[in-house]
C-alpha cells in the first residue's frame, strides 16, 4: 500500500513509567546529562560556587515563583546568567506542555552562545526538570520520547510524574507526524 503512513504511538505511560523505574542510576545534586547540559536540583541552583566551577551562563528554573525555588534573574545577577523561570507544579493536572518549545528555545540559544553551559533545574531535578531536559532533546534535537528518556537516564535517575509523561507522549506523537509530513 504505497502512500499509506501508519500512524506512530509510543509507549503508553504505565510503560514509559516501567522503562524508568528499570533503568536506575545514581543521582546527585546535578548530572552531566547532554554536551553542556545539566540538569539538577534546587541544592545546586543556589551554590554559586558550583555554578561558576561548572561554567553555567543559563539556568532554567523550572520551579519558579514565590512559592517555590525562588531565585530569579536578580539572584544571579553576580554570575552574568541568563535565566528562563517556569512557574510549575508538580502535579500530574499541570499544564507543562505550554513550556516545552519555549524552553527548549531557551535551552539551544544557551548550548549555541560561546562558551555556553545550561543548569535546568527545579527542586529535585527529577520531574519538571527532567520534563523540560526530556521536551529539549525531542525538539532540537529530534530524539523520540523513548530515546530521550534513555538519554537523559545514563546519567541521572528521572521520574517524570504521569502527567508529564503523557503531555511528553503528546508532543512525540505531534514532532513524529511532523517529521513524517516532511518525508
Amino acid at each position: 500500500m504505497a502512500g499509506v503512513k501508519s500512524h506512530y504511538e509510543p509507549l503508553p505511560v504505565h510503560d514509559l513509567q516501567r522503562l524508568l523505574w528499570n533503568h536506575r542510576t545514581s543521582t546527585g545534586h546535578f548530572n552531566h546529562v547532554w554536551p553542556k547540559l545539566y540538569l539538577g536540583d534546587a541544592f545546586t541552583a543556589r551554590d554559586k560556587s558550583v555554578l561558576r566551577q561548572l561554567g553555567i551562563t543559563h539556568i532554567v528554573n523550572a520551579a519558579s515563583g514565590k512559592y517555590r525555588i525562588n531565585t530569579g534573574p536578580e539572584f544571579y545577577r553576580d554570575l552574568n546568567i541568563d535565566y528562563f523561570g517556569v512557574e510549575a507544579d508538580d502535579d500530574p493536572h499541570f499544564d507543562l506542555s505550554v513550556f516545552f518549545f519555549p524552553a527548549a528555545q531557551f535551552i539551544r540559544a544557551g548550548l549555541q552562545s560561546p562558551n555556553g553551559k545550561v543548569l535546568v533545574h527545579c527542586a529535585m531535578g527529577i520531574s519538571r526538570a527532567a520534563s523540560i531536559v526530556l521536551a529539549f532533546l525531542m525538539i532540537s534535537e529530534g530524539l523520540s520520547l523513548i530515546d530521550a528518556i534513555r538519554t537523559v537516564s545514563e546519567h541521572r535517575d528521572i521520574c517524570p510524574n504521569p502527567g508529564f509523561l503523557e503531555q511528553l507522549r503528546q508532543l512525540d506523537i505531534k514532532l513524529e507526524a511532523k517529521r513524517r509530513s516532511l518525508t
